[in-house]
């Protein structure tokens, strides 16, 4: 049985970085066209990271991505989506696990709160094990679930609550992940609930999608990043 218990900051819903209705209801901060104007110092003394491409600039910008996908410019939500989503265009991570904005140019370390995407919606093809799923982010991407995009649910070792993630670009392990919001997770949790009557319960409960396995049921002590 898949435990579908979660707790969410805020609810997620739509398209767009998280929080359209407060967008429509108070001006965004004036934004910057390009990397530069979002420079703030950085403390160099701080750990950088072993992997960094080369020896551009190491700025800091006060950017971050919450939970729920919105983008935060100095504690201000930003409202233009296609600002961010040229933005999330040049984001990467490191093998420690640190996010960055990189541009041939410039590169700048910012804070991820979670993942840097949400997944919002879910779109079924096919049925079985010969299905294909397939999400679409809160900046309008959509990615199939398969080898290249592989599902992984992450369960806090306190509360034993599932963070369901799926790949989205960049290396598998310590690329950029979509978190599954809470309604697209329960669409993917019945559908596995729904194959594992048929089999009789036995092994974990999850899904196929192009010809791959996806347990939704992990074991305690992993937690999400």
């Amino acid at each position: 049985m898949v435990d579908c218990a979660m707790t969410e900051s805020k609810p997620d819903a739509g398209s767009g970085t998280g929080q359209d209705a407060a967008d429509k209801a108070a001006p965004s901060p004036a934004a910057p066209a390009d990397l530069a104007g979002l420079r703030v110092p950085h403390d160099r003394t701080g750990a950088n990271p072993d992997t960094r491409p080369d020896e551009r600039p190491d700025e800091g910008y006060d950017i971050r991505i919450a939970r729920d996908g919105t983008w935060f410019y100095h504690g201000s939500p930003i409202g233009r989506l296609p600002l961010v989503k040229l933005f999330s265009t040049v984001l990467r991570r490191d093998d420690s696990g640190d996010y960055w904005l990189i541009t041939p140019a410039e590169r700048g370390r910012i804070r991820v709160d979670d993942a840097p995407f949400v997944a919002v919606e879910m779109r079924r093809e096919g049925q079985g094990q010969d299905q294909a799923l397939s999400f679409r982010t809160n900046l309008d991407q959509w990615v199939t679930a398969g080898a290249e995009h592989p599902i992984r649910v992450a369960l806090d070792p306190e509360s034993g609550e599932p963070s369901p993630y799926i790949h989205v670009r960049g290396e598998i392990g310590r690329g950029l992940e979509a978190r599954l919001n809470r309604p697209v997770f329960y669409e993917l949790a019945d559908i596995a609930l729904a194959a594992d009557g048929d089999v009789g319960g036995e092994g974990p409960a999850g899904v196929w999608s192009q010809g791959l396995f996806f347990a939704l049921e992990r074991d305690h002590g992993e937690k999400g990043t």
